[in-house]
């Protein structure tokens, strides 16, 4: 029962309560400053936007479909969510990923007691392999975005496309927060998701918590460094033993015949 969605969701919930630990708390204030800047201004921005919009397009219509103001808020939270889900998760680690690494290596640190061998010296030689990571995981999602975004224009395969959609927007927030502690340790992307594929279920529940979170007005705030704590904690404990067991997860030696 280790490997399953509730599980996987319950380390957003720990890495939430990371976040108050004295040796940690230094590492928080960047990716939870670029959190607020990014979502408060997307939030006003667009907000103004749709707003405007939404003004002009009942101007022109006639008084007896006013009611379809009703369908069309729905739809533009609908809308909004898919925008944060990806654009403003991804902008946001792109801009704080040299930070993430650091709060993934102090959060590391913490649950295992002995320090890994970076710090500031090593994340300004990493910024190149950095930002080059966070490009790779974009144009991963955006290969298989494009694919999932078609099934909602296919006749009967439509309706199971937002699960489809939810599914894949679970998996790749769980690749791009499981990536700093995987990433400080040299290993590359196609190692990561052969890893988190042998935790699939567990992947889906951690993603699908950081989905909900970003959804929530205010929690969405703390989602950068707390989904960086939380898929520190799921590396630690769940995917770092070799060959991507986790620790307590190997089958019980054989008992030598009588």
């Amino acid at each position: 029962m280790r490997n399953n969605p509730v599980s996987g969701a319950l380390y957003l919930l720990r890495g939430v309560r990371l976040l108050a630990v004295p040796g940690i708390r230094a590492y928080v204030f960047v990716p939870l400053a670029v959190n607020v800047v990014l979502f408060g201004a997307f939030i006003y921005f667009g907000s103004g936007w749709f707003g405007s919009v939404l003004e002009g397009l009942l101007e022109r219509l006639p008084g007896w479909l006013d009611w379809l103001v009703f369908v069309i808020w729905p739809l533009f939270f609908i809308v909004l969510l898919i925008i944060v889900f990806f654009t403003f998760s991804l902008v946001g680690n792109l801009i704080a990923a040299p930070f993430n690494g650091l709060l993934a290596e102090a959060v590391e640190c913490h649950l295992t007691g002995s320090a890994l061998a970076g710090g500031w010296k090593k994340l300004i030689a990493d910024l190149g392999r950095t930002f080059a990571s966070e490009l790779r995981k974009l144009a991963y999602i955006v290969l298989w975005g494009i694919p999932a975004l078609l099934l909602f224009l296919i006749p009967g395969v439509n309706i199971a496309a937002p699960v489809v959609w939810m599914l894949f927007g679970a998996w790749m927030l769980a690749i791009s927060y499981i990536d700093y502690p995987m990433g400080n340790h040299g290993l590359g992307f196609a190692e990561q998701r052969r890893r988190l594929g042998k935790r699939r279920y567990l992947a889906l529940g951690f993603g699908g918590a950081v989905m909900c979170a970003l959804a929530i007005p205010v929690v969405n705030f703390l989602v950068i460094p707390a989904a960086v704590a939380g898929a520190t904690a799921l590396w630690v404990e769940r995917l770092a033993a070799p060959g991507g067991a986790a620790p307590g997860d190997e089958p019980p030696a054989p008992r030598p015949a009588p």
